[in-house]
């Protein structure tokens, strides 16, 4: 049947549109090493898929899960034993993370009740896996993602099949990427290519604001390849993917060495080879390079900033910084009608044809069941070297009977002061109905410093109505 108009109904209906201006935000800076994050950022490095296998030897301690009983306060990377243990004592010298290993024999899970579940985690390591993984992990690993994780995949070059089990790294990341239960659609925007690159020194782009390049670990200029491979990317499937240091002679959508992409609210790091973060001391017999100590190449503070990136600790680089926790949306939860937000008229609204998830008003976009478009957008400003984190209730319900078209749409944006687009966080649809509200995340951080409005746009068909019922909303910095 086709769609009613419905009456929406709210104590105030007049639109405006001013921009939250943030207030009382301190913001410290520093020097020498980083200053301790305002929140404690959970770091997992996978050990269950053969990263010491042959001469490999990429753990950041032989105590596992926890590198603290090895040493509990480590000051130099030989206090403790591994190839990385350079990177985990760096990070835990910071006192703003929390590191465990998943050891071998263990599996990766999502939502289970082992300590070492990733929903108990913020970032992924996988420093060059050497056995695939199973259907379940990969599951595991791309809703881990999807929902907000970090995800940093560490690869090596083509053959490299340190256990002889006919996978090496690049094979076992491609299927992850390609053959997964969640998105195998091309979801990270970039493929690893099957070369062997014997050696150079990848150059980083010019970019002053990018965090994993300019970060509070320090500027990134070149890493190194010794044997190691390159990423394609792909743009078109995902448009978050960037390149930011290149194989020499190499740029755009070619040559990658280490790329950065985002999936749903989380974020993804690529690198090309093991080598770079390898600090040359590990466990007895095997031979190592160290590549983290090198001084052609900026190695510690790539693999440093990017861990920070992924793991919403980064602002915009270029300084130690901390922030004051803080929630910057006005009016966030509606209750104070049709204030500080900019909407079509009766989006917001204390209608009772839908209940709001907490208080009395909600914003409902589209369910009219004709052709329309209604928006909701507020600009806020976010403070410079902040964590950012926008949350929002979602309620849709349809009148749709398919299961394969989306024919209305709910589009969640962050756009710049001259309204150019800078990301769609997620676009959702008729086929995403579903009883009650469910929370959605997304990761703000590579915003810090700037002034951006956020926008919900729902564009409806003419036929049967379908409602996006927003509500409870907030835009978190720590």
């Amino acid at each position: 049947m086709l769609g009613r108009k419905r009456s929406r109904r709210g104590g105030t209906t007049a639109l405006a549109g001013a921009a939250l201006l943030l207030t009382s935000v301190a913001v410290q800076a520093g020097t020498g090493t980083p200053a301790h994050a305002a929140t404690t950022h959970r770091i997992l490095f996978d050990n269950a898929h053969a990263e010491t296998a042959g001469n490999a030897d990429w753990i950041i301690s032989t105590s596992q899960p926890d590198p603290l009983g090895q040493d509990s306060s480590p000051s130099a990377e030989t206090d403790w034993t591994g190839a990385l243990s350079s990177w985990g004592v760096a990070l835990q010298k910071t006192g703003g993370y929390s590191l465990k290993t998943l050891p071998s024999g263990s599996s990766l899970g999502y939502g289970g009740t082992s300590a070492t579940d990733l929903s108990n985690f913020d970032t992924l390591v996988l420093p060059e896996p050497n056995t695939l993984f199973t259907g379940a992990e990969k599951t595991a690993i791309m809703n881990f993602v999807k929902n907000g994780g970090g995800l940093f995949m560490i690869s090596d070059h083509t053959g490299a099949d340190r256990n002889n089990d006919g996978y090496d790294a690049v094979e076992i990341f491609n299927d992850l990427m390609t053959n997964n239960g969640v998105d195998s659609t091309d979801p990270f925007g970039f493929s690893v290519d099957s070369l062997s690159i014997g050696s150079d020194h990848p150059a980083a782009i010019s970019d002053g604001t990018d965090p994993v390049l300019h970060g509070s670990f320090g500027t990134v200029t070149k890493s190194l390849i010794a044997s190691g491979t390159t990423a394609t990317l792909k743009p078109a499937d995902n448009p978050g993917v960037k390149g930011l240091l290149y194989r020499t002679g190499y740029s755009g959508n070619t040559g990658a060495f280490f790329a950065t992409s985002t999936f749903g609210s989380g974020r993804v790091a690529f690198w090309g080879d093991s080598s770079p973060a390898d600090d040359g001391t590990g466990q007895s017999g095997n031979t190592l390079y160290d590549g983290w100590n090198d001084t052609t190449a900026t190695n510690a503070a790539l693999a440093l900033n990017a861990t920070e990136w992924l793991s919403g600790a980064s602002g915009t680089g270029g300084g130690s910084t901390t922030c004051t926790a803080a929630q910057l949306l006005g009016n966030n939860g509606f209750e104070s009608g049709s204030t500080v937000w900019t909407s079509t008229s009766g989006v917001i609204t204390n209608s009772a044809s839908r209940t709001a998830r907490s208080g009395s008003y909600y914003a409902w976009l589209d369910g009219n069941g004709t052709a329309g478009t209604d928006t909701l957008a507020q600009t806020v400003a976010l403070p410079s070297g902040c964590a950012a984190r926008l949350t929002f209730q979602l309620h849709v319900d349809t009148a749709e009977t398919t299961t394969s078209t989306a024919y209305d749409t709910l589009k969640v944006q962050v756009l710049n002061g001259s309204g150019t687009v800078l990301r769609t966080l997620a676009t959702y649809s008729n086929l995403d109905a579903a009883t009650g509200y469910t929370q959605r995340a997304f990761d703000l951080g590579g915003y810090a410093g700037q002034t951006v409005t956020l926008k919900f746009t729902g564009t409806e068909g003419s036929k049967y109505q379908t409602s996006f019922v927003v509500d409870d909303t907030a835009l978190d910095v720590s």
